[in-house]
């Protein structure tokens, strides 16, 4: 950097300092406050006023996903025995909601209902208190009936309902109007939460229009808000973390100004935009579904889905956020217009 050349006019400086002195014009309008914090000495107007933000935090923890594999991070777990463990983990240090995923023999994403069974049900009989939620995407006719079944089976509060058509990753995934909708309807029928799930803006416009301005669900909405993965609203830095998720968050909240908004982090980003999230008043999802890094610039592997739940946990208390119990939020989940 070239710095600039030195041009003060120091005759001018001189002339004033010998006038007045290096002194700053200080008047204490409002003694004996110096610095008033509750109101001015003029007027009761709050001269700092408390933010509007929510006092409880929802941190849920997604303990597996559908996509990242053990060669890709060894820690990942995949079998029904690692998912009860590492939820277990977390359950032990304070964590009230957990979402799973099932993973057959090869460690690929499946919707079996045995293997949906033995976790969740383990997991609930240790852990009466806890909220449940799994992902329960269909992808063949075998699957879409044990999704009906796993439905009914009263072990779950909510279920995810992607309103998306994308290339996610390597892979095109798409929901078609109909699949979104009846989904929603068998969800409702069943006793289940939808949880709107959307990846970019084109999914938020599918939401309000298939589901939202149609009349099939009502009332103080959940929405699952999954940017940072290839293929979602991008997160290629700090400022694009911002943008993208704020646009997002403005976008839901002009359909639905009473959402409830949990941000899945995911990616690289995924610690930044849970510190972000909770900044702004939204709730957060954090575990190995979403990501195998701590960080956004370094490549360390997650080790265990409670290391990420108490480093963000810690960063929720440092910022005031007080974790919700479950209770509290099968509350917050239910749909009242």
């Amino acid at each position: 950097m070239v710095r600039k050349p030195n041009t003060v006019n120091w005759e001018r400086v001189d002339q004033w300092v010998a006038r007045e002195g290096v002194q700053a014009n200080w008047q204490v309008y409002g003694a004996p406050d110096i610095m008033p914090i509750s109101r001015t000495a003029f007027s009761d107007a709050e001269p700092m006023p408390r933010w509007d933000e929510p006092q409880k935090l929802i941190l849920s923890v997604a303990i597996n996903g559908a996509f990242f594999r053990k060669d890709e991070n060894p820690n990942q777990p995949t079998s029904p025995e690692e998912i009860i463990r590492s939820a277990q983990e977390c359950i032990d240090a304070g964590a009230q909601i957990i979402h799973i995923h099932a993973r057959d023999e090869r460690g690929y994403n499946v919707l079996d209902t045995g293997l949906f069974k033995e976790t969740l049900t383990h997991l609930r009989r240790q852990n009466n208190h806890i909220a449940l939620d799994a992902c329960l995407v269909a992808v063949n006719d075998e699957e879409e009936r044990m999704m009906g079944e796993m439905m009914s089976l009263g072990l779950m509060e909510g279920v995810p309902v992607n309103a998306t058509s994308i290339i996610l990753g390597d892979n095109r995934f798409v929901k078609s109007p109909a699949a979104m909708i009846e989904k929603t309807r068998r969800a409702l029928d069943a006793g289940l939460t939808p949880q709107i799930a959307v990846y970019s803006d084109a999914d938020i416009d599918n939401a309000r229009r298939y589901l939202i301005d149609s009349g099939l669900i009502q009332g103080k909405l959940n929405w699952l808000v999954l940017p940072g993965l290839p293929g979602c609203s991008p997160t290629y830095s700090p400022e694009t973390m911002i943008d993208g998720f704020m646009r997002l968050v403005r976008l839901i909240r002009h359909i639905d100004p009473e959402s409830v908004i949990i941000a899945c982090t995911g990616g690289r980003s995924s610690s930044y935009l849970a510190t972000l999230a909770i900044l702004m008043g939204v709730h957060v999802r954090v575990g190995m579904e979403d990501t195998v890094w701590k960080w956004p610039h370094r490549d360390d592997k997650i080790q265990s889905n409670v290391e990420v739940f108490r480093q963000i946990s810690g960063i929720a208390a440092g910022l005031g956020r007080d974790l919700m119990e479950a209770d509290e939020y099968r509350r917050l989940m239910t749909l009242a217009p």
